[in-house]
């Protein structure tokens, strides 16, 4: 199929095929998908800026899907995540005008490739290593398997600055934080957001564990409900600036709305450190789907 506006011919069941896989993961882990979304495209051969734009337009309808039935469960703090999607927006601005700096000067697609797979192998290394060592503690120390995390410095040090102003947040067992550690996180995934072409919620979802110290499927729930905003704004930056392909996102989102409601549905049957453990895999995957495009397309020799 002829898809005018990025000037590429793709298979239309592949794309909703990508579309279906990614909205069973992002309902699953409380991603977006695009990092796996994104290397797939981009590995079909769709162009890096239409990869970015196109990857959040779809992100957004399916991870609105998601969000839905989440917050049926019950794991959404939706104030937690207003607070963090103020955080986000300027984020997402400034690296959706990183990436047009790097498309002006020719360097975009080893730039962005480069530091996609630096980043996600990073997420997958630390993650595995986090939860197995959560199970191995559920298993010797006898202590609820939902509460388990492997790593909980960072968190106890956030949570320990009295950087007014302070905040609580019930849903997620927080008495009190500094909101300015929220409105960081929220910055800091909201440039991975618009400068890689994703939701941000492949590290969004670490951060809020080991970082805020939220609890896992809190913070599933939650990454989805702020997904629906980063790469909404995200999806209306890039087509102002001409890199989103909306026929290439229907394609996409009418597989992904499906496999969103399978996602979210699954998560009630698995245990915290077991969602992280497996879900560390999937960077890791999208790193070498990016390599592979990169060596490839020549762009590495």
């Amino acid at each position: 199929m002829y898809f005018p506006i990025a000037d590429v011919t793709v298979n239309p069941l592949l794309l909703m095929g990508v579309g279906f896989l990614v909205g069973i993961l992002g309902g699953f882990f409380g991603v977006g998908g695009g990092f796996l979304a994104g290397p797939m495209m981009f590995w079909t051969g769709v162009p890096m800026n239409f990869v970015v734009g196109t990857d959040l337009a779809h992100m957004t309808g399916k991870s609105i899907v998601a969000a839905r039935r989440h917050r049926a469960l019950g794991h959404v703090d939706f104030k937690l995540g207003s607070f963090m999607i103020l955080g986000t927006v300027g984020g997402v601005e400034l690296g959706a005008r990183f990436i047009e700096v790097l498309k002006h000067k020719g360097t975009l697609d080893i730039t962005v490739g480069l530091v996609y797979i630096v980043i996600l192998v990073s997420i997958s290394a630390f993650t595995a290593w986090e939860s197995i060592r959560a199970i191995q503690m559920v298993r010797t120390d006898q202590i609820d398997v939902n509460d388990a995390v492997g790593f909980t410095g960072i968190s106890k040090r956030i949570q320990s600055v009295k950087l007014r102003p302070m905040i609580s947040f019930p849903v997620s067992g927080i008495e009190s934080i500094s909101i300015w550690m929220v409105l960081g996180v929220g910055f800091l995934t909201g440039l991975l957001a618009g400068s890689l072409g994703v939701g941000g919620g492949f590290i969004r979802m670490p951060l809020l564990v080991y970082v805020l110290g939220i609890p896992t499927h809190v913070a599933v729930g939650t990454d989805l409900f702020e997904i629906v905003f980063s790469s909404g704004y995200g999806t209306i930056t890039h087509a102002i600036k001409g890199n989103v392909d909306i026929l290439m996102a229907l394609v996409m989102q009418t597989g992904a709305a499906i496999g969103a409601q399978i996602g979210a549905t699954a998560t009630r049957f698995f245990a915290g450190p077991r969602i992280r453990l497996a879900f560390s895999f999937l960077p890791l995957i999208g790193a070498v789907l990016v390599l592979m495009r990169l060596i490839g397309g020549g762009v590495l020799h």
